[in-house]
């Protein structure tokens, strides 16, 4: 399913206009986006959490050459399932 495809049905599920769910579905993607870049989580119960990980700097090898490099230290978002979202799909 891609984010058309996701709008369309947000929008059939809920009764609003594509519009409408274009627009709280942007919404709910620039807040979760917002939260995660000040290092917090969004936690929605019954779905799950939304976290920023920390990963260490580290060295790396180019695969291409096979010479050393290092890769500097980031975040990457991360989504932990909750109970009732992994209930639902076993």
């Amino acid at each position: 399913m891609n984010k058309s495809e996701f709008v369309t049905a947000v929008a059939e599920s809920a009764e609003l206009t594509k519009a409408d769910a274009g627009r709280a579905i942007e919404a709910v993607i620039e807040v979760i986006t917002k939260t995660l870049k000040k290092g917090d989580s969004v936690a929605l119960v019954g779905f799950g959490t939304f976290l920023a990980r920390k990963r260490a700097a580290r060295t790396g090898r180019n695969p291409r050459t096979g010479a050393t490099i290092k890769i500097k230290a980031s975040k990457n978002p991360s989504f932990k399932a909750g109970k009732a979202l992994k209930d639902a799909l076993n």
